[in-house]
Parts: C-alpha cells; sequence; structure tokens
C-alpha cells in the first residue's frame, strides 16, 4: 500500500513540499526562477532542480489543449468515425519505430496516471509495448488498488513468470497495488486442459478479479511489426499456428486473442486454447486502453478498433493521421 505523506520519512516529505511549493509560485503565480530562489532562499539551481522533481514524480502535470493543431483535428476524426477516445502522440516521420515507440509509451504511463485512482483493478496484459509503458510509470499515491495480469505468459520453452511478473510488478510498485499474477500458459496445447484449469478454485480467483476490472490496458499485437510483438518473437507460436492464423485471416491479437480485419474473432480455433479474456467479456470493462505506435500496425489496429474493445487508443500521431485516411 502506497505511503501517504504522514509516513513518509521527513526528508522525503519536506522535498515534496518544497517541490509543491516552488512548482506553485513557478506555474500559478508565475514568477521566475529568480524570484523564487530570492524568496525561498535557495540558489536558481535549486529551484530549477525542485521543480522538474515535481514534474518527474507527477506532483505538476502539464497538458497542451489547442482546437486548431492536427493533433486535435485528428483526435477528433478517429472520435467521429471509431467512437473512441484517441490520445495522439505528436511524432515526425523522421522519428525511428523504436523513438515513437517510447514517446508513445511515456505518454501512455502518464495518460494511465491520471486514470487510476483509489479502490481501483486495473488488467495489464503483458508484451513489448506495455513493458515500455511499465518503465515509465511514475509513483502515485493511491490506496486499496489492485493489478491483475490478464494472460498467461508459459510457452514450451519458458514459464514466463520472470519477464511477466517484472512488468507487472512495476505497475504495482507504481500504485502500491496488491499483484495478482496469473501463472497459466499463454496457450494451452488442448482447449480441453484450460476448460479444467478454468475449473480450479486458484484459477477462478484470479478470474473472478479480472471480471471487476475497471481499466484493462493492453498492446495491439501484430505479426508484421518492425518493432516485434512479444507473442510472435518470444516462441509461443509454431509453424502450424501461424498456418492456421493465416487460414483464418487474422491481422493481430489483444492480450493473445487474437482478430480478424473486419473486427470478429469467432470460429478461430486458437482463441479457445488462449488464456487471455475473452475480447466479449473485455468489452464489460468500463475503461479499456489501447497502447500501439508503428505504421506496420496499421492492418491489427483497424482491425482492434473494428471489435469494440478499445476505449482509448494511445497512438503515435503518424499512424493516427493514417488510420484516420484508412476510414
Amino acid at each position: 500500500m502506497t505511503q501517504d505523506s504522514g509516513s513518509l520519512p521527513a526528508r522525503t516529505t519536506d522535498r515534496v513540499a518544497d517541490a509543491l511549493r516552488a512548482a506553485h509560485l513557478y506555474y500559478i503565480q508565475d514568477l521566475t526562477m529568480e524570484a523564487i530562489a530570492s524568496e525561498l532562499r535557495i540558489s536558481r539551481s535549486s529551484v530549477s532542480r525542485l521543480i522538474s522533481f515535481a514534474r518527474e514524480s507527477g506532483l505538476v502535470e502539464i497538458r497542451i489543449h489547442s482546437p486548431l493543431d492536427q493533433v486535435s483535428q485528428l483526435q477528433n476524426q478517429l472520435h467521429d468515425r471509431f467512437g473512441l477516445t484517441a490520445h495522439i502522440v505528436p511524432t515526425s516521420d523522421a522519428a525511428t519505430e523504436v523513438d515513437r515507440l517510447e514517446r508513445v509509451a511515456l505518454s501512455a504511463a502518464r495518460i494511465l496516471t491520471d486514470f487510476v485512482d483509489s479502490t481501483m483493478t486495473l488488467g495489464v496484459a503483458w508484451g513489448s509495448t506495455i513493458a515500455s509503458v511499465s518503465r515509465h510509470l511514475t509513483r502515485k499515491p493511491v490506496r486499496n488498488v489492485q493489478v491483475v495480469q490478464l494472460n498467461g505468459a508459459g510457452n514450451a520453452h519458458t514459464t514466463g513468470l520472470v519477464y511477466a511478473s517484472e512488468i507487472i510488478g512495476r505497475f504495482g510498485a507504481a500504485f502500491g497495488a496488491m499483484v495478482q499474477q496469473f501463472p497459466v500458459p499463454a496457450f494451452f496445447d488442448d482447449p480441453a486442459t484450460k476448460e479444467a484449469l478454468w475449473r480450479e478454485r486458484s484459477t477462478a480467483r484470479v478470474l473472478a478479479v479480472q471480471k471487476r476490472m475497471d481499466i484493462a490496458l493492453f498492446g495491439i499485437g501484430s505479426p508484421n511489426a518492425d518493432v516485434p510483438s512479444h507473442v510472435y518473437a518470444g516462441g509461443y507460436l509454431d509453424r502450424a499456428d501461424y498456418d492456421a492464423l493465416s487460414r483464418s485471416g487474422v491481422v493481430g491479437d489483444i492480450a493473445t486473442v487474437f482478430f480478424r480485419g473486419d473486427g470478429s474473432f469467432d470460429d478461430i480455433p486458437l482463441n479457445a486454447r488462449s488464456s487471455g479474456p475473452g475480447l466479449d467479456s473485455l468489452r464489460a470493462t468500463p475503461r479499456r486502453i489501447g497502447v500501439v505506435s508503428g505504421q506496420a500496425k496499421l492492418p491489427a489496429i483497424r482491425g482492434a478498433v473494428a471489435t469494440g474493445v478499445i476505449t482509448d487508443l494511445v497512438i503515435d500521431e503518424v499512424t493516427a493521421a493514417q488510420l484516420a485516411d484508412m476510414a
């Protein structure tokens, strides 16, 4: 559970108080750093460090709202066409795919921090994109939060526990949350095995927590991405699986549940073996945040949007513009 200011070490509490005071003088009262330094009787460099600390620790959030810029216009277009809230991250054509991913992940981490509040349950699907998001999280003092893993991470080569638990653990640490791991395979060899395990009380308990989610966070997997999705690069699928996905017209996945370009996901055999939440059931979660970047993922993004699962889409500007054109 996250400590409140009354239980923090005195030195930390003093630094937070000083940072809040400096930030208020700088952002609200519009004083210069020199004036703040004089008022607080500290050096200008100390003021700069306090203001930086206030931003990095989440005490201060900076937002830009303009009805005239291209990003705002794109957000409106995507809302009108797809009925979702787009959080578009400004990028240029010159940015590399890795750079775009990091910028999108940083923005997603900040957006998620705004959404999470006390007495909430956050569901997290592991993957390359969400791993990047987890590295940009900052601590937020909330109470009684649970973080639950949405899909198993084991395969024939590894249990996946280290990879998945590291990601989920970062979310738990950021929000002082209780973490519910899901130690099952990403894909079962036999659907009957999954059905039997789903009846076990230990597994049913985690599934029950998933059903109570207030927020679900996931990437959009694609077999054709320049930055490979972990499910396609981590040994989870063999050649027979790829052939089956191709025959079914699959373009991507959400939490290891696959879908086609038109958003349909019924009668895809691998979904019966997946440990991820059914997309029908995922739609019952009030807020579902998809995080994605890269033009190579456009067919997967279009299919994911068509499933109706996504309420909030965090996406880079270049890809968002092409998504709007696809409509």
